[in-house]
């Protein structure tokens, strides 16, 4: 059985042998839901590389402590991926952070499309952006990233534009396009960026804003924008050193 996975900035720079405390809400949710107890063996992580197996010397009402028994610092792997998203409906934007996360992306930006019907403005965005953000943080655990992805603020589509630009591929699922996913050459290392439209679809003025990114379709079913990225991200690392 895999360790339990928990969320630590003690662990960076830690070695075998240290102590680190586990405090907050992964302390409180170590003790209180998971009923971690003295002698279990846990796996702390800061997210940024490096993961620690850890055994328990103590616990409090809300925190832990533990010893580092081993000690693993991973290198990011290669190409890094982003995955633009078109901010779904209801929950489905959080089934599409989850489904991303789990399969391996590097960093997710919720995109304000132009037909995206959810609307993210004031204390609304804070808390949408906020619930990704915890959605993320929680499916990484589950999938035992030792790097968790990031996710962004809100992005104009200027601002994803920019992001085709930069990227050493960028690509855009969209169901007319004439060029299939599979014609794609996936470079093995630098960055790939792709862009999931909302469920009503790009606009034309979004196409011709990417001149620079390929526009491709994934087949001949017409996926949910909450599926269509994670089923592109696999196809895509099926053709990297990552899988």
């Amino acid at each position: 059985m895999s360790l339990p996975v928990f969320l630590s900035s003690e662990v960076a720079g830690a070695s075998a042998g240290s102590e680190v405390e586990l405090t907050g809400d992964e302390g409180r949710h170590a003790v209180v839901v998971r009923r971690i107890r003295v002698g279990e063996r846990i796996v702390l992580t800061d997210g940024g590389g490096t993961a620690a197996i850890c055994s328990v010397d103590a616990t409090a009402k809300s925190s832990l402590t533990a010893r580092v028994l081993e000690i693993s610092v991973a290198a990011r792997e290669e190409p890094s991926v982003t995955v633009v998203q078109a901010i779904p409906k209801g929950d489905r934007g959080e089934l599409a952070v989850e489904m991303l996360t789990e399969v391996g992306v590097d960093r997710i930006v919720p995109w304000a499309a132009s037909r995206c019907v959810a609307v993210w403005r004031g204390d609304r965005a804070e808390k949408a952006l906020a619930r990704w953000r915890a959605t993320s943080r929680e499916a990484a655990k589950q999938a035992r990233r030792s790097w968790f992805p990031s996710v962004t603020g809100v992005a104009s589509t200027a601002d994803v534009a920019d992001l085709l630009v930069s990227a050493d591929l960028g690509v855009v699922l969209h169901e007319e396009a004439s060029t299939s996913l599979a014609a794609l050459d996936v470079p093995a290392s630098g960055s790939v960026v792709v862009v999931v439209g909302p469920e009503g679809g790009l606009t034309d003025d979004e196409l011709a804003g990417f001149p620079s990114a390929s526009v491709v379709r994934l087949g001949s079913s017409v996926l949910r924008t909450s599926t269509a990225g994670v089923a592109a991200v696999a196809a895509l690392l099926s053709h990297t050193p990552r899988w």
